[in-house]
């Protein structure tokens, strides 16, 4: 039953559709050469540093609300990722709809070409995801499309398909109807997706785990 419930998660990927490096800045610039300025009979030379993380461990706190929020941040760096490989899917699919005015046949037949290729790249992968993970997931790709996934499915399916997962869904108490709510329930879910987005969220992840997220391989064509 799990594994129904993993195939919602990736369909609506499928249907839909960090340590930064400090030496990541390769181009050339102007400051090959070190700056300098004349303090009376001194030279002194200056030169821009880029930010440094300090990283520190917080002691393990208890209690059930400190468990769920140690969940929900595990299970968001599990997720997230595949939530902006859903983003990006959505905006080649569409893009390549609208740009080759591609007719009801040709719509359906790229569509499922896609849908062919994703499933053997990501498959594999998302078959680890736990039941609470793709709940998450649900709610992380209604945010980045802008649309729930019912209506991800229903948009490059049809009603039937939709309805087919919706009901699958309902068995494993999740809807895949439900918006995303960054100010209500959803809000913590939001707090984390804003650090990550501030190159934060490693940050918070080591102080909680002591250790850093686990990557999640995602080829370089979805991002």
């Amino acid at each position: 039953m799990f594994r129904i419930f993993r195939t919602i998660s990736i369909s609506a990927i499928l249907l839909a559709m960090p340590l930064v490096s400090a030496l990541a800045a390769t181009q050339p610039r102007d400051s090959i050469y070190m700056h300098y300025v004349l303090e009376g009979a001194d030279t002194v030379f200056v030169d821009e540093l880029p930010p440094a993380k300090v990283y520190s461990k917080l002691p393990r706190q208890r209690g059930r609300e400190w468990r769920k929020y140690y969940r929900l941040v595990h299970n968001f760096s599990k997720t997230y990722p595949y939530a902006l490989a859903a983003r990006h899917l959505v905006h080649e699919v569409d893009s390549t709809i609208a740009a080759d005015r591609l007719k009801r046949g040709k719509r359906d037949r790229f569509i499922n070409e896609k849908q062919k290729e994703l499933f053997d790249d990501f498959e594999k992968p998302m078959r680890g995801l736990t039941v609470s993970q793709g709940a998450l997931l649900m709610k992380l790709i209604d945010r980045e499309i802008g649309k729930s996934s019912y209506f991800i499915i229903k948009d490059y399916k049809n009603g039937m398909a939709a309805g087919f997962w919706q009901g699958i869904a309902k068995i494993f108490g999740t809807d895949l109807k439900k918006p995303y709510d960054p100010d209500g329930e959803d809000r913590a879910v939001e707090e984390l997706v804003q650090l990550w987005e501030k190159g934060e969220f490693e940050v918070l992840y080591y102080s909680l785990f002591w250790k850093y997220p686990p990557e999640i391989e995602i080829p370089s064509k979805y991002r």
